[in-house]
């Protein structure tokens, strides 16, 4: 006679196995994103060249590679290389998240160029600004955001950029050595979740395992410029 136990598991051995949850496909217009992971060297991205390679990587495992991916980074001329700024790597907008929310219309929308567009501010918030699996980035937030007791607060975002998109011109280091630098130097960042998106304050190391004891896990931005 056949046992109850043998009858349960015939049943569920007969039932579907559920599918692996699969990342979203990207919106027709998927035009911006945070990093989901860094180099792995800290600052050192492999200057301007390695971002953009990394910004198009990660768009590709995405299915979103037929776009020119860049990243929003500036250098400067007081580590012997051009001046850089990073709004001119990026096109004209409109730019959108994975999703299909437009986070902003063109670059003075962007940055906040006219006093009304300053007042009113771009749509990059602490729900829009995705990576490119559709994820939110972890960091303090207020409301139905906050995070999970051990999660990593990683709302410093690498830019080397003063809040108008353009490079510092000063002597001091903020873009850890136009991006080579994974030891000595420092970098301007910015917080996804606030206005200032772009530019807020400095972090103090370019090393990796210094970034991680912060609030940054070496993300960037990445913006398709075509």
């Amino acid at each position: 006679m056949t046992s109850l136990r043998t009858l349960l598991l015939a049943a569920a051995l007969a039932l579907p196995t559920a599918a692996p949850a699969q990342n979203p496909k990207p919106h027709a217009d998927f035009s911006f994103f945070i990093t989901s992971v860094g180099s792995g060297k800290g600052g050192n991205l492999g200057g301007l060249a390695g971002a953009d390679a990394h910004c198009q990587k990660l768009a590709a495992a995405v299915g979103a590679d037929k776009r020119n991916w860049r990243a929003y980074l500036s250098t400067q001329a007081v580590h012997g290389g051009p001046v850089v700024n990073a709004r001119d790597r990026i096109g004209k907008g409109p730019w959108y998240n994975v999703k299909g929310d437009m986070i902003a219309q063109n670059l003075s929308h962007l940055h906040g160029d006219t006093l009304e567009e300053a007042r009113a501010g771009n749509r990059i918030t602490f729900r829009t600004a995705l990576n490119e699996l559709g994820k939110e980035v972890n960091g303090h937030n207020t409301g139905p955001d906050l995070m999970l007791p051990g999660e990593k607060n990683n709302h410093d975002i690498l830019t080397g950029t003063r809040w108008d998109g353009t490079a510092y011109t000063d002597n001091a280091d903020h873009t850890c050595k136009n991006w080579t630098s994974e030891g000595e130097g420092s970098v301007q960042v910015g917080h996804y979740n606030r206005p200032q998106w772009n530019s807020i304050h400095a972090a103090k190391s370019c090393k990796l395992e210094e970034m991680l004891k912060e609030t940054t896990g070496a993300l960037f931005y990445c913006f398709a410029a075509d």
